[in-house]
């Protein structure tokens, strides 16, 4: 499997890769970076478990380092680019309903703090492409940073230390292949999968609203 990769895995480049391409993530959720991150920890178990790669492997502590500063630096690049959008920014979230709802219950979770709104920052961390509309519909409502920030470094770290964690066990558990990839990679689908839901749910708020 590491030999089929590549040798960016065995390079200190692979944490500039993996920062790179989480950092972007938050524009394009497209980009496959979850499977970068568990790609790199699952080469790292496969160098603690002394398996015969002939090159060095990532170490687990600098990459989830790398991947939880992008992330956050991620969601400040889009939270900042969204906060000086100014009218084109609000046409554009005006002409999809999706994200027009998902930026009005978003300013009401994040108005009324606390712990509904770091669930919210860190449930959509895990949830396909609800980083990028937390991130972004946080600036266009010009939620204060420090309401954001802090829950977006939380989010990061989980984030981070999970798919470094399905990585580095699922290597050490199932060897260091591509099925080992593939199960890690499953697990953190199912996470974000879980994630969605429960940002889809109705708030109490809301259930009492439509009852």
């Amino acid at each position: 499997m590491l030999e089929s990769v590549g040798p960016l895995t065995g390079s200190p480049w692979i944490y500039a890769a993996v920062a790179v391409s989480v950092l972007l993530d938050v524009f394009l959720p497209v980009l496959p970076s979850g499977v970068l991150v568990i790609t790199a920890a699952t080469a790292a178990a496969a160098g603690s478990a002394g398996a015969a790669v002939g090159q060095a492997v990532p170490n687990i502590m600098a990459l989830t380092l790398s991947a939880a500063t992008a992330s956050v630096l991620g969601d400040l690049v889009a939270y900042r680019l969204a906060w000086r959008g100014g009218e084109r920014l609000d046409r554009a979230i005006a002409r999809s309903r999706r994200l027009s709802s998902a930026q009005e219950r978003l300013g009401a979770v994040l108005a009324r703090g606390g712990g509904a709104r770091g669930a919210l920052v860190v449930l959509a961390r895990f949830a396909p492409a609800g980083r990028s509309v937390v991130s972004l519909g946080a600036g266009a409502a010009h939620r204060r940073v420090r309401e954001f920030l802090p829950w977006s470094i939380v989010a990061g770290l989980a984030w981070a230390a999970y798919s470094v964690a399905l990585g580095y066990f699922g290597g050490q558990w199932l060897g260091a292949s591509w099925f080992a990839t593939g199960v890690s990679f499953l697990a953190l689908f199912g996470a974000g999968a879980g994630a969605a839901y429960l940002m889809r749910r109705p708030t109490p708020e809301e259930s009492g609203a439509g009852a």
